[in-house]
C-alpha cells in the first residue's frame, strides 16, 4: 500500500486527482502518528532473530518490512520535493553572483524531508544496534526478490548518508578499527558482497554470454535490471565516498584482499560501464552510475599507505579516452531529474551523470603515466574540463523554476574535475599556459573556494558535502594553483624557495609539479618565464585573500595544504605584501596555527612563514610583533621535534637580520639563554640555525652582549668539532659580531679559547685554500668567515696581542699567496692590523 502511495504522489496525474492526493496524505499522516517505522524495525529484528536461529518463516516479512520502510520514507521525500527546489552548490553559487538569489535562500536547504530524515535515523540506529536487523536486511538481498532488493538498496543508501558508521558495517569492518588500519572488507556474507552479486546477476541478465563473477542463487528473470544496476552502483558510490571522507584510503575495505575478487568486482562494474547504447537513455544512466561507482572505489586508492595491485587491475578496465570524452559531452536532457522512485532506475537527485566520467578520467591520469597525460591533453580534455566548470555556472541561468538543475557536476564531480586539471598541467607548456596563465580560468577555479561556495558545500548533505567536502575541494584547488610553485621549487639549478628548509613541503608530495621538474625542462623554463604573469593573475583575482578565508572554513587537523600554500606564496614579495595586508599575521590566526594540537606540518609551515617574512624585509617586523608569536617561538626552542627547534632558531635569526627591532623582546621573553643552549643541541640543523640567530642578535648593537656572554664557549667548541661547514661559518660569524660593537666580551673571547679555535680552524683549512682542487669550493668553506672574524677581533688590543703571539699566526701570512682574492685580502687586513702599535 505504501508503495502505491509513493507511486501516486510521483504520478504526473497528481494535480488532477485531488481525492487520490488527499487519501495518500491521510495514509502517510497515519503512518507517521502511529509510529509505523518503529514497528517495521521490530519486524526486521524479529525476522533476523528467527533467521539466526535457523528459521526462514519470517523471511517474507523482512522483505515486506524493507519495502514498507523505504516506501514511507520515499513518499515523504516526494512530498517534500514538490515544495522545494534543489540547486547544486556550483549552480547556487552562480545564482548568487548574478544576484538572482540570495545565498541564504540555498545555504541551508535540506536535501531530504525532516520527517523522513527522522525515520532514516530510526532505521540507521536499529541497523547499527541490532545484529538481528542486520541479518534480516542481508537476507532481503540474499533471497533475490527484485522489488525488496531495490527498496533495500535505496533504504541503506539513505542510512549511509545519514550515519557514517553504516558503510563500515556494510563492508563488515570491525567497529573499533582505527581509521589508518587497512583490513580486508566486503568479504563473503557481507551486504557489500551481496550488492556485487546483484550486479553480476544483472550483467548475466543483460548479456547472456557474460560469466557470473559472484555466486548467486537467483532463478528468476529480472524485470528491471537497469533499476537494480543504478541503485546498486549508487550505494557502492556512497559507501566509497563515506569511507574516503572518514580517512579510510584503500579500496581493500570494499574489494577484499583477494586479487580474484578484486578483479571480479571491478570487472562487473566495467561491464556495466560498457553498456553504452546511445539510443536508450536507461543504458546511458546505467553506464553513468557504474562509472561513478567504479571511480569512487578507485578514489579510495589515493593516499593509501599500503601497497596494492588494484591500480594495475583497474587500469585496463577504465574506458578509452574517446569514451570518457563522449560521456563528458553527453547532454542528459530530462534523465538526470530527481529520482525518488523505487523502480525507474534514474540517478538520485544529489548525483550527476558526469561525476563518474571525470572520476575515471582522474584515475586514468593518475595511474597512466606521462604518456596517458599527453594523449588526454592532445584530445582536448583540459578545455573540456574547464568547460564543465563553466557550464556548472551557466546552468544556474538555465534552471530557473526546475526542481533540479540538469547535467553538470555534483560536489564530488567538481573535486574530480579540479584534480584532473591539475594532473593535466604536466602535459606540457601549452597546457600549463592554457589553464593557469589565463585570468578567467584562475578566477573560475578560485571562485570554487570562495566563502559563498564553501558555505554551500558545508551544508550540502549529499556526497561531497560537509566538512570533508570543504576539505577535499580546498585541497584540490590548492594543488592546482600551487603547481607552478612546486615545479620551480623542485627544479634543478634554480634557487631554493627559502634560505633554510623548503616551505610547504606537504604540497610537493605526489604533485605533478614535482614530476614535471624532472621530466620536462621546457615546461619548467616556461613556468619560470611566466611566473611573474601568474603572480600578477593571482593578485588580480584575489587568491591570497581567498586562501586566508579558507582557513576559517576548515578544521584544525585539515589545515595542512592551505598553510603549505601560504608558505609558498610568502616567498614571492608581491604575494607576501598582499597576504600580510589581508591579515595573514592576525594574532588569533597565528594562535590557531601554533596551537600544540595542530598537525606538525601546519606549525612548521607557520614558522617558515614568520621566518621568510622576517628575512625578506624589515617592513614586516611590526606586523610580526603584532602577531604575538614570541611566546610560541620560545616554547618551540624546546620542542621534542628537532625540525621545530631548528625552524624556531631560523625564524628568530631572521627577526634580527635587518635591525635591532626585536632585541628588547628577546630579552623580555628570556629567549637568548635558550638559544645559547641550542648551540649544543643533538640535532645538527638546530645547532646551525642557533649560531645564525646568536650572530644576528649580536650584530646591530651590544644591548644583548651580557646575555650572549655565555654563548662564547659553545661557539668556540663548534669550531673544533666535526660539524657542517655552514655551522662553523655561522659560529665564526657570531664570534665576530660579539666584538663588532664593543670590547665588553674580549676577555671572555680570549679566556674561553675562541680566538685560538678560529686560528686552528684557519690552519686546518689553509692547505686546501692554498692548493684548491676542482672539487674544493671555497665558497662553502668557513675559512673566509673565520678570517673576517679574526680581522674584526684585531680591532681590539687584547685580541690583537694574542693573535700576533700565537704559534699559528704564520699561517695567516701564507694565506697571502692564496689564489682566492678574498682570502688573500682578509689575510692582508689581519697582518696589517696586527702590525699597528
Amino acid at each position: 500500500m505504501l508503495s502505491k502511495v509513493a507511486q501516486v504522489l510521483r504520478s504526473s496525474q497528481i494535480s488532477s486527482s485531488e481525492t487520490l492526493n488527499e487519501t495518500a496524505n491521510r495514509i502517510i499522516e497515519h503512518a507517521k502518528t502511529s509510529g509505523l517505522i518503529d514497528h517495521l524495525c521490530s519486524c526486521l529484528a524479529t525476522s533476523g532473530s528467527g533467521l539466526i536461529a535457523g528459521s526462514s518463516n519470517m523471511l517474507q516479512a523482512a522483505s515486506e518490512a524493507c519495502r514498507a520502510a523505504w516506501s514511507l520514507i520515499d513518499a515523504l521525500d516526494v512530498l517534500f520535493m514538490r515544495k522545494s527546489a534543489i540547486l547544486f552548490p556550483i549552480s547556487a553559487l552562480q545564482s548568487h553572483f548574478s544576484q538572482r538569489t540570495e545565498i541564504m535562500d540555498h545555504i541551508k536547504d535540506p536535501l531530504f524531508d525532516e520527517e523522513s530524515t527522522k525515520m532514516v535515523d530510526v532505521m540507521a540506529r536499529a541497523f547499527l544496534r541490532s545484529k538481528a536487523v542486520q541479518v534480516a536486511v542481508y537476507y532481503c538481498f540474499h533471497q533475490r526478490i527484485e522489488s525488496a532488493t531495490i527498496c533495500g538498496l535505496q533504504l541503506l543508501s539513505r542510512c549511509c548518508l545519514h550515519n557514517g558508521i553504516v558503510p563500515s558495517v556494510l563492508c563488515g569492518l570491525p567497529g573499533s578499527l582505527p581509521v589508518t588500519t587497512v583490513v580486508s572488507g566486503g568479504g563473503d556474507r557481507t551486504i557489500v558482497s551481496e550488492i556485487f552479486s546483484v550486479l553480476s546477476i544483472c550483467s548475466s541478465s543483460l548479456n547472456k554470454d557474460a560469466h557470473t563473477v559472484e555466486p548467486s542463487n537467483t532463478k528468476c528473470k529480472l524485470a528491471n535490471p537497469s533499476a537494480l544496476i543504478c541503485h546498486s552502483c549508487t550505494i557502492l558510490t556512497i559507501i566509497a565516498q563515506c569511507l574516503k571522507s572518514t580517512g579510510r584510503n584503500s579500496a581493500i575495505f570494499m574489494l577484499t584482499t583477494s586479487p580474484k575478487k578484486q578483479l571480479a568486482r571491478l570487472s562487473v562494474l566495467a561491464r556495466h560501464v560498457s553498456y553504452d547504447d546511445k539510443t536508450k537513455a536507461s543504458f546511458q544512466l546505467q553506464s553513468a552510475s557504474a562509472m561513478l561507482a567504479l571511480a569512487s572505489i578507485l578514489s579510495l586508492e589515493s593516499g593509501t599507505s599500503v601497497e596494492s595491485s588494484i591500480s594495475e587491475i583497474a587500469m585496463p578496465l577504465i574506458p578509452r579516452t574517446s569514451t570518457l570524452s563522449d560521456h563528458l559531452k553527453f547532454s542528459p536532457g530530462n534523465e538526470n531529474q530527481q529520482d525518488h522512485g523505487n523502480f525507474n532506475g534514474k540517478l538520485p537527485y544529489w548525483l550527476r551523470v558526469k561525476d563518474g566520467s571525470v572520476g575515471l578520467l582522474d584515475s586514468k591520469l593518475k595511474w597512466g603515466g606521462p604518456l596517458a597525460v599527453q594523449q588526454l591533453c592532445a584530445s582536448g580534455i583540459p578545455l573540456l574540463l574547464i568547460g564543465l566548470l563553466s557550464n556548472g555556472f551557466l546552468n544556474a541561468y538555465q534552471e530557473n523554476e526546475c526542481q533540479n538543475d540538469k547535467g553538470g557536476l555534483s560536489p564530488i564531480g567538481v573535486v574530480c574535475t579540479i584534480s584532473s586539471l591539475c594532473r593535466c598541467l604536466s602535459g606540457g607548456t601549452l597546457i600549463f599556459r592554457q589553464i593557469l596563465i589565463r585570468s578567467e580560468h584562475v578566477k573560475l577555479i578560485s571562485n570554487l573556494i570562495c566563502d559563498v561556495h564553501l558555505k554551500l558545500i558545508k551544508f550540502w548533505t549529499g556526497p561531497g558535502g560537509g566538512n570533508a567536502g570543504v576539505r577535499d575541494l580546498i585541497n584540490a584547488v590548492i594543488d592546482l594553483l600551487a603547481f607552478p610553485f612546486v615545479a620551480l621549487q623542485n627544479a634543478h639549478g634554480l634557487p631554493s624557495a627559502t634560505a633554510s628548509v623548503s616551505s610547504g613541503f606537504l604540497l610537493n608530495v605526489g604533485s605533478p609539479g614535482q614530476r614535471v621538474c624532472v621530466e620536462d625542462n621546457d615546461t619548467v623554463k616556461a613556468i619560470e618565464e611566466d611566473m611573474g604573469k601568474y603572480i600578477k593573475i593571482l593578485m588580480e583575482v584575489g587568491v591570497p585573500s581567498i586562501i586566508l578565508q579558507c582557513l576559517d572554513h576548515m578544521e584544525l587537523n585539515d589545515l595542512g595544504r592551505p598553510v603549505a600554500f601560504l608558505a609558498k606564496m610568502v616567498c614571492q614579495r608581491p604575494l607576501a605584501v598582499q597576504l600580510v595586508s589581508k591579515g595573514l599575521l592576525d594574532p588569533n590566526r597565528m594562535k590557531r596555527l601554533f596551537d600544540l594540537s595542530a598537525p606538525k606540518e601546519v606549525m612548521l609551515d607557520a614558522l617558515m612563514i614568520i621566518s621568510d617574512l622576517a628575512r625578506m624585509d624589515k617592513g614586516f617586523y611590526e606586523y610580526i610583533k603584532c602577531a604575538s608569536v614570541l611566546e610560541f617561538l620560545k616554547s618551540f626552542l624546546s620542542h621534542e621535534d628537532p625540525n621545530m627547534r631548528a625552524k624556531a632558531c631560523s625564524a628568530l635569526g631572521n627577526m634580527c637580520r635587518h635591525n635591532a627591532f626585536f632585541y628588547s623582546s628577546l630579552a623580555r621573553y628570556q629567549i637568548v639563554s635558550i638559544l645559547i643552549d641550542r648551540c649544543s643541541d643533538p640535532d645538527k640543523r638546530t645547532r646551525k640555525f642557533a649560531c645564525f640567530a646568536i650572530g644576528n642578535a649580536a650584530y646591530h648593537n651590544d644591548v644583548l652582549y651580557e646575555e650572549l656572554r655565555r654563548s662564547i664557549p659553545h661557539l668556540a667548541n663548534l669550531l673544533q668539532k666535526t660539524e657542517e661547514d655552514k655551522t662553523k661559518a655561522n659560529a665564526a660569524g657570531a664570534l665576530s659580531n660579539l666584538v663588532r660593537n664593543s670590547d665588553r666580551l674580549c676577555e671572555d673571547i680570549l679566556s674561553e679559547g675562541a680566538v685560538q679555535s678560529l686560528l686552528k680552524l684557519i690552519s686546518d683549512y689553509a692547505v686546501s685554500a692554498l692548493n684548491p682542487s676542482r672539487n674544493d669550493s671555497t665558497n662553502e668553506s668557513p675559512l673566509k668567515i673565520a678570517l673576517f672574524s679574526l680581522a674584526k677581533m684585531c680591532a681590539h688590543p687584547l685580541c690583537r696581542q694574542f693573535i700576533s703571539s700565537s704559534h699559528l699566526f704564520p699561517v695567516i701570512g701564507r694565506l697571502l699567496q692564496s689564489p682566492e682574492s678574498s682570502i688573500a685580502k682578509y689575510a692582508s687586513v689581519i697582518i696589517n692590523k696586527v702590525a699597528e702599535p
